[in-house]
């Protein structure tokens, strides 16, 4: 089996998610949408592979907006494209943060600005805690979804739902994947700044991250072995 790992900046790696896909035997294949050069002008030209080559494709975060074609149309239509193509093939799509917002787009919802942004870990309550737990889960977003009428919500909190279901697929709004490296990562691209916009202290939301990271182990494992075991039916 195969899974595409769709990484759209490159500080943002699949981490944990990756190496538990290849712990089930799948072959991972990532590929990288905008490289650190063009970080700054991201409205690139990129052909996306054919989805069904794939048994499941994850389309990752980004720092850009999953409504702003003004900064990302070039390629934007184009996932949004080859999402609904994986859909239309019954390709099982995993959709983490700005991924599952795609998701949500492509289903028939909407993406908006939310009126405050999630930054850090935060509980959630879930419907389905044999799919998603209820956390704390890393959140580092300033967008929400809409959710799709032929989708059915499993998790949710009062700033934005969190994780739906659509046959096979499944999209979550926190990132799973988060390891101390990773947030490092965004804090060399602008990430520290925008964490103390947020009125919090960057170093103890590393702090805090290190101290998490064994449990975050665990529920993204979790996450992984129930999203093929239960929603995509690979395992």
């Amino acid at each position: 089996m195969r899974v595409l790992i769709i990484e759209h900046d490159h500080v943002s790696p699949p981490g944990p998610v990756a190496e538990r896909f290849a712990h089930h035997g799948f072959e991972v294949v990532r590929t990288l949408v905008v490289p650190a050069d063009k970080f700054d002008t991201p409205n690139i030209d990129f052909e996306f592979p054919d989805p069904t080559d794939f048994d499941v494709v994850v389309p990752m975060g980004a720092p850009w907006g999953a409504w702003d074609d003004a900064s990302i149309g070039n390629w934007l239509s184009g996932e949004l494209e080859f999402i609904q193509q994986a859909l239309d093939n019954d390709v099982a799509v995993f959709g983490i943060c700005f991924g599952g917002q795609l998701l949500a787009r492509v289903l028939g919802g909407s993406v908006t600005r939310a009126p405050k942004p999630e930054i850090g870990w935060t509980a959630i309550h879930s419907d389905r805690p044999d799919i998603v737990s209820d956390g704390p889960w890393f959140e580092f977003h300033y967008d929400r979804w809409t959710l799709p009428p032929v989708a059915t919500e499993i998790a949710r909190n009062s700033s934005a739902s969190q994780a739906f279901t659509y046959e096979r697929s499944l999209g979550v709004q926190f990132h799973p994947e988060l390891t101390e490296d990773m947030l490092l990562g965004w804090y060399g691209n602008g990430g520290r700044a925008l964490v103390a916009e947020d009125g919090q202290d960057p170093d103890a939301l590393v702090a805090h991250t290190r101290a998490e990271q064994d449990k975050a182990l665990t529920r993204v494992n979790e996450l992984v072995d129930a999203f093929l075991r239960d929603v995509a039916k690979l395992i």
